[in-house]
C-alpha cells in the first residue's frame, strides 16, 4: 500500500506539472463560467429553472470533453513508460508490478476527477451566492455519475496502453474507441440497426451498454423523470428498469466495466514483455 501510495502521488504531481491538466482545468471552469454567463439559470424548460439547468447541460457537455481527455491521457502512460525506458529503472527499485500500477490507475484518477468535481462545486457556490435554490440529491447523483464515468474510461485507457506497443498506436486506438461510443448513441448506427429489423429492446439494450449513453440517460432522467425527450424508447427503460434502477445501474455499471478492463490491464501488463 505505500508503494501504491507513493506511484500515486509521483503521476500526481507529474500531471500536475503538465500543460494537458492545465488546459484540462481551464476547459471545465470555462464551461461552467460561460453556463452562467449566457443566462442559462434565468431560463426555463420544462418547468425546469436555477442551477438543475446549469448542471445538466455541464454534465452533457462533460460527457463529451472528459472521456476523451482521460483516454488520450491515460493511453500514453504504461505505452509512453515503456518508450522512454521507465520500466527498467521501475524493475531496479523494490516496488512490484501491481503497486505501480494500480497507483497509476490512482493518481490518474484524481488528477482527471478533481477539475470536474471543482468546477460542479463552483457552479453550486455560484447559484447560491446569487439565491438559487442548490438541488442537493441531484448534485450528489450528478457527483457519482462523474465518478463513474471517470473510472470506466481510465480502465478503458489502461487496456488499451498495456495492449499497444507505442504510444502513437495507443493515442489513435483510444480515439477510434471514444468515435465508436459516440457514434453508438440514439439514432447514428442505431438507425442502422433498426432498419436491418432488429427489434427496438434490442436496440435500446446495445445502447444501454455503452456507458456514454448510460450516463447521457440517468442525466436526463433527473431533470426530466419521464425521459419524454427520449421518446419511445423511455418506455422500454422505465419498463425493465425504473427510475431507481436505472439510476443505480448508470452509477454502477460504468465503474464496474472500467475497473474490469483495468483488470484485463493488468493482467496483460503483467504477463507483457516489460522492456
Amino acid at each position: 500500500m505505500k508503494h501504491l501510495l507513493l506511484t500515486a502521488r509521483a503521476d500526481v504531481s507529474e500531471s500536475l506539472r503538465s500543460r494537458w491538466f492545465l488546459l484540462y482545468a481551464l476547459v471545465f471552469g470555462g464551461v461552467v463560467v460561460a453556463l452562467f454567463l449566457s443566462g442559462l439559470t434565468e431560463s426555463r424548460v420544462m418547468g425546469f429553472t436555477g442551477l438543475s439547468r446549469v448542471l445538466v447541460t455541464y454534465l452533457q457537455i462533460t460527457m463529451a470533453i472528459l472521456p476523451l481527455f482521460v483516454l488520450i491521457t491515460t493511453v500514453r502512460s504504461v505505452a509512453g513508460d515503456r518508450e522512454a525506458g521507465i520500466f527498467e529503472y521501475m524493475l531496479s527499485l523494490p516496488v512490484s508490478l501491481a503497486s505501480w500500477f494500480w497507483g497509476k490507475l490512482a493518481g490518474r484518477f484524481f488528477v482527471v476527477f478533481l477539475p470536474v468535481f471543482l468546477a460542479m462545486l463552483l457552479a453550486v457556490a455560484w447559484g447560491a451566492a446569487r439565491g438559487a435554490d442548490i438541488p442537493w440529491a441531484q448534485v450528489l447523483f450528478y457527483t457519482g455519475f462523474l465518478v463513474s464515468l471517470a473510472l470506466c474510461f481510465l480502465g478503458i485507457g489502461m487496456l488499451v496502453s498495456t495492449l499497444a506497443r507505442s504510444s502513437d498506436v495507443a493515442t489513435g486506438t483510444a480515439f477510434v474507441v471514444w468515435l465508436a461510443l459516440l457514434m453508438f448513441m440514439d439514432l447514428v448506427l442505431l438507425g442502422l440497426l433498426i432498419r436491418h429489423g432488429l427489434p427496438s429492446e434490442g436496440v435500446i439494450g446495445i445502447a444501454l451498454v455503452n456507458p456514454l449513453q448510460v450516463f447521457r440517460t440517468a442525466s436526463m432522467m433527473l431533470f426530466d423523470p419521464q425521459l419524454v425527450l427520449l421518446g419511445p424508447a423511455a418506455y422500454v427503460i422505465l419498463d425493465h428498469f425504473g427510475q431507481a434502477g436505472f439510476l443505480a445501474w448508470a452509477l454502477v455499471y460504468p465503474a464496474l466495466l472500467g475497473l474490469a478492463c483495468a483488470a484485463a490491464g493488468y493482467r496483460v501488463f503483467r504477463r507483457g514483455d516489460l522492456p
